[in-house]
């Protein structure tokens, strides 16, 4: 039995693994120690998208009964997703020039852009100012563009923009002696 937005949801979710295939080519491709950790964070985020997406799936494979340890699924799944989370602040913040490098490159067309879907998405799910019928349909468009989005800026990136070091090095200034 598939859940019902399984249909809606399925090119998003093969979207959401291209950019983890990606992510993952480029995280092997850096030289940089800061780039391979930003791009594990970045492979990291996109597996954590893939499972909120794919929420519905435990409940088709895992009897509602089950424990390991004395624990239930949910306690194992939230306890795995909260290393997850940890680990990709950890390397995001590990990584954070480069992440800023990366950041500052992003056309703000783009964030306004994914900032807009984002909101149509919400509306979508919440049925505001949207009617209920379709409210479903319109937050998983929403969603799907976010992802192509995302899928597009991934494939056009120019990795040798952000590999110089002297990029993430700390400026340090010497001290002017004109008065010497």
């Amino acid at each position: 039995m598939l859940h019902s937005d399984s249909v809606i949801e399925l090119p998003g979710i093969i979207m959401l693994f291209a950019c983890i295939f990606r992510c993952a080519q480029y995280m092997k491709q850096s030289q940089l120690k800061l780039g391979q950790y930003f791009w594990l964070a970045s492979v990291l985020v996109f597996f954590a998208v893939i499972r909120r997406e794919l929420n519905y799936v435990p409940e088709l494979f895992i009897p509602s009964n089950f424990s390991f340890l004395n624990h239930s699924y949910d306690w194992w799944e939230d306890a795995v997703l909260l290393t997850v989370y940890l680990l990709i602040v950890g390397f995001l913040t590990y990584s954070w020039r480069y992440l800023w490098a990366v950041l500052k490159k992003v056309p703000l067309s783009l964030y306004l852009t994914v900032v807009a879907l984002a909101l149509l998405e919400y509306m979508g799910e919440n049925a505001i100012l949207i009617p209920e019928s379709i409210g479903e349909m319109v937050e998983e468009i929403a969603e799907t563009s976010v992802y192509a989005i995302a899928l597009i800026y991934l494939w056009r990136f120019q990795m040798s923009d952000f590999e110089s070091p002297a990029l993430y090095q700390p400026n340090h200034h010497q001290p002017c002696n004109a008065n010497s």
